[in-house]
């Protein structure tokens, strides 16, 4: 999850936020479309600025304001895409946009996850190429991880499911990715409190070093703090304003970029991570 990233899917907030209800979708103070739509090509320009190529999903006023998060929608394989099924009822549209953009790109679909299973793409989390970690909570749940499973066993990949805390509530979004953010094959940018107990474990075990990230800015942020997009290993974008936590990556020895996100990933719960959709890396 930390390898030179050279392809990425992506969906302008341009029209996509255009109109967003703040109440509906559960966006907070702050959220602003216009600048969310700026800052969003922001991040979009650093993405590319690093070596890899943007895929757009198609940029279409449909109302659907957290599509902009591709992240979720889906999940890629050596082998092809996986369509997730989203546990928020109002992004049940969103992995369609994804399979009929795979399909134009030439991207096999591997499978999809059908109801009642759930999964969303950031609670899944590789800990190498054949191990995925998933966070069970209100967005992922274990009909989902089963399914998961069984696609994924086909193609000799393990899937092993670990729980997550409700922390602030069924509408809030607590992904496994909002406690942990891979930095390098052997190193992550983790919030320990809140990482599930055997998870740590793991990652101590396999000897990943876990770089804590402030926990002050972590819960002022929302956990926004922690979610880091790594390009290559050691290089990350990070949201702009949380000082402490660019300085222990720093001083773990990786290269920090930030864009201004007060309009789009603060009251939106949705870091440089969520906004991609990696679909290639080196």
């Amino acid at each position: 999850m930390a390898g030179p990233l050279k392809r990425v899917l992506m969906r302008s907030a341009n029209n996509a936020m255009r109109g967003a209800d703040p109440a509906r979708w559960h966006y907070g103070a702050g959220f602003d479309a216009a600048r969310a739509a700026d800052q969003h090509a922001a991040l979009a320009a650093l993405v590319s600025a690093s070596g890899a190529t943007v895929e757009w999903v198609e940029d279409d006023e449909d109302g659907l304001a957290d599509s902009v998060f591709t992240h979720d929608p889906s999940l890629m394989t050596d082998q092809g895409a996986v369509i997730l099924r989203m546990g928020k009822p109002l992004r049940s549209p969103e992995p369609d946009l994804h399979a009929r953009t795979y399909a134009a790109l030439g991207i096999p679909e591997l499978g999809r996850i059908e109801a009642p299973g759930t999964v969303e793409g950031g609670d899944c989390v590789w800990l190498d190429r054949n191990t995925l970690a998933v966070g069970r909570g209100v967005r992922t749940n274990q009909e989902g991880i089963q399914q998961l499973a069984n696609l994924l066993g086909r193609v000799g990949v393990s899937v092993f499911g670990y729980d997550l805390p409700l922390w602030h509530g069924e509408e809030a979004c607590l992904h496994l990715m909002s406690v942990i953010s891979p930095l390098a094959d052997d190193c992550a940018l983790v919030f320990s409190p809140l990482l599930p107990a055997p998870l740590w474990q793991e990652l101590r075990r396999r000897g990943i070093r876990l770089v804590e990230g402030d926990a002050d800015e972590f819960h002022a942020s929302v956990g926004l703090s922690l979610n880091v997009l790594a390009v290559a290993p050691m290089k990350a974008i990070a949201v702009a304003g949380f000082p402490r936590t660019k300085a222990a990556m720093e001083a773990a020895g990786c290269a920090v970029e930030t864009f201004e996100a007060d309009a789009l990933c603060i009251p939106c719960e949705g870091g440089p991570t969520c906004l991609t959709r990696p679909i290639l890396r080196g």
